[in-house]
């Protein structure tokens, strides 16, 4: 959906429907079940960790974070080639065709702009914001689209993780990591001088507290019906330290400062964007875009089997600035 900026969205307008459990984008590599026997082939300490679920379908316990982990690295080896990646215990494992589909919907964006030709290669650059120890995005984008990223966060820890994942597999040449040292700026010195990116992604701290995100997590194990008295369960399944879980404010919060921050740099990026978990919080970032003067704002839906998601993409660039773009920055591009 596209939301046109100076025209307040309200709640309503902006809910997405009750939908049927929706396929991934149709890209996405992620489609139907898993071939368990081949990401074991790829991948063989996967087999530890195989188990039936109540409909004699192999799966893996997702309540347990090493299963998580290594189903992770059996997907990036059999599905994207990438041989080597690990996190350090306690970080955020994150659900990887999820991220994918991001990714995918980032793509259409581009080909917006390109006569609905996906720009691909070295020349498209991404900025992912809060890159994480897993550097899932630079990952699977590099993997996909071909695309070049610079990584940032705060936690040299994370960084360290991801300059270990990058290293191992040959990727420094496309994927580039930068500590932000300022825990309360997004892009200021970032950034060099001059400096351009086609889009920047971010999937944002979404809750206020540590207290909410426990509690988050203790809900949606009651939901699946996996809260079990007897066992010991993990916090947070998909594991996350403080900086990727939560933060003053909460999602909307964050969002909104990096809407004020981007205001500043609005002609090095052709757009920005931020996946947004709650859609409670698309109105107060629609009158942050409004009130920044964005010229262009796309809300694009997703959904991974029940669960819907969405990211926003906000441009400071009108329709002939970013015609002006692609003819200056993308005039030699494979098509696609």
């Amino acid at each position: 959906m596209t939301h046109t900026p100076g025209t307040p969205a309200t709640p309503a307008a902006d809910a997405p429907a009750k939908l049927e459990a929706a396929p991934f984008h149709p890209r996405n590599r992620h489609q139907g079940r898993y071939d368990f026997p081949a990401l074991i082939n790829s991948c063989p300490e996967l087999a530890a960790f195989v188990i039936s679920n109540p409909h004699g379908k192999q799966s893996i316990d997702f309540a347990n974070p090493a299963a998580v982990r290594v189903f992770n690295r059996a997907l990036l080896q059999g599905l994207y080639g990438i041989a080597h990646w690990d996190i350090p215990e306690g970080y955020l494992c994150p659900p990887i065709p999820g991220r994918a589909d991001y990714l995918h919907g980032l793509a259409d964006l581009l080909a917006s702009d390109n006569g609905e030709s996906i720009p691909r290669g070295p020349a498209i650059r991404l900025l992912d914001i809060g890159v994480g120890a897993n550097c899932i995005y630079p990952l699977l984008g590099h993997s996909d689209y071909g695309w070049r990223f610079v990584g940032s966060d705060i936690d040299a820890a994370a960084l360290a993780a991801a300059n270990a994942t990058v290293q191992a597999n040959h990727l420094a040449a496309a994927i580039e990591l930068r500590q932000q040292h300022n825990r309360g700026q997004i892009f200021a010195d970032l950034l060099a001088d001059g400096e351009h990116f086609e889009l920047t992604l971010c999937n944002p701290p979404f809750h206020a507290s540590a207290e909410e995100a426990a509690s988050g997590s203790r809900r949606k194990w009651k939901n699946l019906g996996k809260l079990d008295p007897k066992r010991a369960l993990p916090e947070l399944n998909f594991g996350g330290q403080s900086s990727e879980l939560w933060c003053t404010g909460g999602e909307a919060s964050f969002v909104k400062r990096m809407i004020k921050e981007s205001a500043g740099i609005g002609g090095q990026a052709l757009w920005f964007s931020s996946l947004i978990s709650k859609v409670g919080n698309l109105p107060d970032i629609y009158k942050q875009l409004n009130k920044l003067g964005a010229k262009q704002v796309r809300t694009i839906e997703m959904a991974q089997g029940n669960k819907q998601s969405r990211f926003v993409a906000w441009s400071f660039l009108d329709a002939a600035e970013h015609e002006l773009w692609r003819q200056t920055h993308w005039a030699n591009l494979p098509k696609s």
